[in-house]
């Protein structure tokens, strides 16, 4: 046969299954991708390509568990139904020598409801199986995509797993704004996708200007506390600020100030429970503490709540049926008060319970840098005043510079701390509430103090305390179990925590304003003196509330966000730039990651004080004006993916020339 082809073809064809025969030798195996994250359920198509594929043969899969479905020589849809880590390998069909294996983790948690990821504060997601010190790495690991939003996220962006929305089922991260809207994406999607957004503005209805309350928040203020979802009841709870020359906020006067609360189905967002509930001066505790603001009348003997004043900065809770809202001030301005109230979360129309720390005095105000106010398993509800009015003596009902214990079902104090220095502290302007609160694991604890909280303030101090024995207030000295010292420099108002700690594995990570990430052995009621590890990157002003995952006790990442150049004037922290995502491995503090301060690869622009939400393979990031996605590896494109197909369609037609050709010779 090759004898009736022209010579010179004859040749080219012989050189063409010379170079193709030392091609075809070294197949390869890829998969696509080789890391990813998933919820319980969802599936993940993997796609191998094989280059030199002899034949066409394509691979043949086998997995560690789970489950296939659709297997082709080509892809393989996986899914599980319970969590862990699984290894999927496409093994060359031509050469059994040769394959190329994928990485999933699969998680069962079924979403981050609430700010830090529970209501103990803890900051800690146990239950991450994508994401680990071998795979989050500068090679592996980086910006994915980001989704638009209209305003600054000062909120905790939340998650919810495989739930129904967009006429489907679909994993979701929900994001609130100062422009008093709220966001509901796809949590996966690239390039991003809107299920819905809910405005709270309209026609007369605009953010309240930060000018008119003395405010630190530079920008604009409508939303700022993390909302709360109640996954039972598909319900997002969330509080937006307004200032409007219409509507019945303003039966007193135009224009007014208002704050509503809002609950909104998880699939639409639309109100339900006879939302929004409009908190307004109607709302009052008896009292003859300061008032004196003139878009916020009361009667006498009454101290009403303030919306112009109020500022509701710590993170929604949702517990025992009742959303729990606290609020503080803005930027010190009088008058404001520590305030807590209590929602019947089915029926929004009912009156709240309510709290108020000063309600014969002033400030006092509930800040905790977003933090939301904890809860134990007994029921119990902790807090952190700022400052203000307290009283040395009973009968006591002011509470300045303060942990609070509340009863969940009344809203009365039941227990509290006060350190003996209180009134400089309050003179200073040394918040003991600059740090939110932590309730600790009972394995943190002894047998003679088993329940414990911890939280820091201005002042660079760790207060260990003993929930079972809060003891109060001792002009004499503290009698808690332990104060340590985090910051060496002097206590200034911009100074020492202004964050919150979290807890894993018997230690204590904590980030104060210029200073490094620390980490404390917390074991039998007691804090190491000194760090047993520090890493080595120096934080601004706020510094940074970490937050933890980790494969129950192993594979631990702290995360932590570096948002100096946030834009504000506190903390010479004047400059505009994207925040600086952190991951170092919880043991060591070893470095394992941190974001790029430009181009594609940096967070949006940063937000003071805000908490990344990690879960199921990603890193989500509130910004000025997007949601800044971080992950592992995207599946190979549709392009890619085509050309791939391109490449084993001419591969197998050069195979069957080669094939006549080789006949030919024979």
């Amino acid at each position: 046969m090759l004898q009736r082809l022209p010579g010179s073809l004859i040749g080219a064809l012989l050189v063409l299954v010379a170079t193709s025969g030392r091609a075809l030798a070294a197949i390869t195996v890829a998969v696509s991708p080789n890391l990813a994250g998933s919820t319980i359920g969802q599936t993940i198509v993997l796609t191998a390509t094989v280059t030199s594929d002899v034949g066409g043969a394509g691979v043949s899969w086998t997995k560690s568990g789970g489950t296939f479905a659709n297997a082709t020589t080509t892809s393989v849809v996986f899914s599980s139904a319970v969590a862990g880590t699984f290894t999927i390998t496409a093994r060359s069909n031509a050469d059994s020598t040769r394959s190329a294996i994928a990485t999933i983790g699969v998680t069962d948690l079924p979403g981050v409801f609430t700010q830090r990821y529970d209501t103990q504060r803890s900051g800690l997601n146990g239950r991450e199986f994508a994401l680990t010190p071998n795979t989050v790495t500068s090679a592996t690991f980086g910006k994915r995509f980001a989704c638009a939003v209209d305003g600054d996220v000062y909120a905790q962006p939340l998650y919810v797993a495989r739930t129904a929305i967009g006429g489907g089922t679909h994993n979701a991260v929900l994001v609130a704004t100062e422009n008093d809207s709220v966001y509901a994406f796809d949590a996966d999607a690239n390039p991003c996708v809107q299920y819905w957004h809910t405005s709270f503005l309209g026609t007369g209805i605009t953010t309240v200007p930060p000018s008119d309350t003395n405010s630190d928040i530079t920008r604009k203020i409508g939303i700022t506390g993390t909302p709360v979802i109640d996954p039972a009841s598909n319900t997002l709870y969330v509080v937006a600020a307004t200032k409007e020359t219409v509507g019945t906020g303003c039966s007193t006067g135009s224009p007014c100030y208002v704050q509503r609360f809002h609950a909104l189905d998880l699939a639409t967002g639309n109100e339900k429970f006879g939302g929004p509930a409009i908190l307004s001066n109607a709302i009052t505790v008896p009292g003859s503490g300061d008032t004196g603001e003139s878009t916020c009348p009361s009667s006498s003997g009454n101290v009403p709540f303030c919306p112009r004043r109020e500022n509701q900065r710590p993170g929604l809770l949702l517990l025992s049926g009742r959303v729990y809202i606290a609020w503080a001030g803005h930027g010190d301005a009088p008058p404001y008060h520590g305030w807590v109230m209590g929602f019947t979360a089915s029926d929004l129309t009912q009156a709240p319970l309510r709290f108020n720390a000063t309600p014969n005095g002033g400030a006092a105000g509930i800040w905790m840098t977003g933090t939301g106010p904890a809860a134990a398993a007994n029921g119990n509800i902790y807090v952190i005043s700022g400052n203000g009015t307290f009283d040395t003596g009973t009968p006591r009902t002011n509470y300045g510079d303060s942990f609070i214990e509340l009863s969940a079902a009344s809203l009365s104090v039941t227990d509290f701390f006060t350190p003996a220095n209180q009134s400089n502290l309050n003179l200073q302007d040394w918040d003991l509430g600059s740090g939110g609160v932590l309730v600790l694991p009972d394995s943190a604890g002894s047998a003679s103090h088993p329940h414990l909280l911890v939280a820091g303030d201005k002042q660079g101090i760790l207060y260990l305390l003993d929930r079972d024995q809060m003891t109060g207030f001792h002009s004499g000295g503290d009698q808690i179990l332990q104060e340590v010292a985090v910051t060496t420099h002097s206590a200034c108002a911009a100074c020492g925590i202004f964050s919150t700690p979290a807890h894993w594995q018997g230690w204590l990570y904590v980030l104060a304003i210029g200073d490094v990430l620390k980490q404390y052995t917390l074991a039998n009621a007691m804090l190491s003196t000194a760090p047993a590890q520090q890493a080595n990157d120096t934080f601004g002003y706020p510094g940074a509330s970490p937050v933890i995952t980790s494969s129950g006790a192993t594979q631990g990442i702290v995360w932590v966000s570096n948002t100096n150049a946030n834009g504000s004037t506190l903390g010479s922290s004047t400059s505009n730039g994207p925040t600086i995502l952190y991951a170092y491995e919880a043991r060591t503090l070893k470095k394992l990651y941190s974001s790029p301060t430009s181009g594609s690869g940096a967070a949006g622009n940063a937000v003071r004080f805000t908490v990344p939400t990690v879960v199921n393979g990603k890193v989500y990031v509130g910004a000025q004006s997007e949601l800044s996605v971080f992950g592992l590896p995207e599946p190979a494109s549709r392009w890619m993916l085509g050309c791939g197909i391109a490449l084993l369609v001419g591969i197998a037609q050069f195979n069957a020339l080669r094939a006549k050709v080789m006949a030919g010779r024979h």
